[in-house]
């Protein structure tokens, strides 16, 4: 699973112009859809109908009778060279073309373009791309993650099989690239960059902070100092800090209240805790959040 079939001593070469060509090659790279380069269509076990891959079968149903493709259930394939329906395996039974130069007999997933560098988690039990030797997978949060990450990262139980709180789109399967937040959670990378780009910077499930604000609560450090305010708005205010889970006392301020404890700025106005020594859990009040 997962190798290139080579052929074996008097297997017939094919010739294209000028170049002699392995049978295994005829034709790489040059058939597929959007998702991927194969020389083969699948037939969805759900309806029959033949389809270039599963992501396309998905995209034409979703307008009408919306149902998806499991990976695992598609059981024949037709080769595109040849025309010729045939049960899931890497080389055509009938003209002995390879239909994916990449091959994975668990996904019945095909590819030519093995620069994607595809390989198979069992694990995950799907077929990912980006290099074997560049991801680990992460029991606790039931994913594949970049080994940058390994012992560097908050784990939070099956993180990836959920929704991106975002565009809501499952993460677990997606062709789309995620980011791990600091927090744990996860999220699209690109909704991540349009979340920032319309200037929320906290994770939209827990509210911690997703980005290093440093500079930016230092900035507000010097307004905060820049502008005093009036007597009457002099006073001590209880905050909840969204990064830490601390209570803090700290002196009003219209723009912002920082927490004593980790200096951050993303917190949320609470009520005076019933134990001042901060051992019992204040409520908080969602109305007057200060988020950044």
């Amino acid at each position: 699973m997962g190798g290139a079939h080579f052929p074996g001593e008097g297997e017939v070469v094919a010739g294209e112009g000028d170049a002699v060509v392995p049978l295994r090659d005829v034709g790489k790279m040059e058939h597929g859809c959007e998702h991927y380069r194969r020389r083969c269509k699948i037939v969805a076990p759900c309806c029959g109908e033949v389809f270039a891959c599963r992501h396309c079968h998905n995209d034409a149903t979703a307008s009408g009778d919306r149902h998806t493709i499991c990976r695992q259930d598609v059981e024949k394939v037709v080769c595109l060279l040849c025309d010729t329906e045939q049960p899931v395996s890497q080389v055509c039974i009938n003209c002995g073309v390879n239909m994916g130069e990449y091959f994975c007999d668990v996904c019945k997933f095909y590819d030519d373009d093995t620069e994607k560098g595809q390989f198979h988690c069992y694990d995950c039990g799907i077929c990912r791309v980006g290099g074997k030797e560049n991801y680990f997978h992460c029991a606790k949060c039931g994913s594949c993650y970049a080994v940058a990450l390994r012992d560097n990262h908050q784990c939070v139980e099956n993180s990836m099989r959920q929704n991106c709180p975002i565009c809501y789109e499952y993460l677990f399967d997606s062709l789309k690239g995620t980011r791990v937040l600091d927090c744990g959670h996860t999220m699209h990378m690109e909704c991540f960059s349009e979340m920032v780009e319309h200037n929320k910077y906290t994770c939209p499930i827990c509210s911690k902070t997703a980005l290093d604000m440093t500079h930016h609560w230092a900035l507000l450090d010097q307004e905060i100092e820049a502008t005093i305010m009036p007597p009457v708005y002099r006073y001590k205010v209880w905050v909840l800090c969204n990064d830490c889970n601390k209570v803090s006392e700290v002196d009003f301020h219209v723009i912002g209240h920082k927490c004593s404890h980790c200096n951050s700025y993303n917190t949320r106005s609470t009520s005076r805790p019933a134990d001042l020594s901060g051992s019992s859990s204040p409520s908080t009040s969602d109305s007057s959040e200060n988020n950044p």
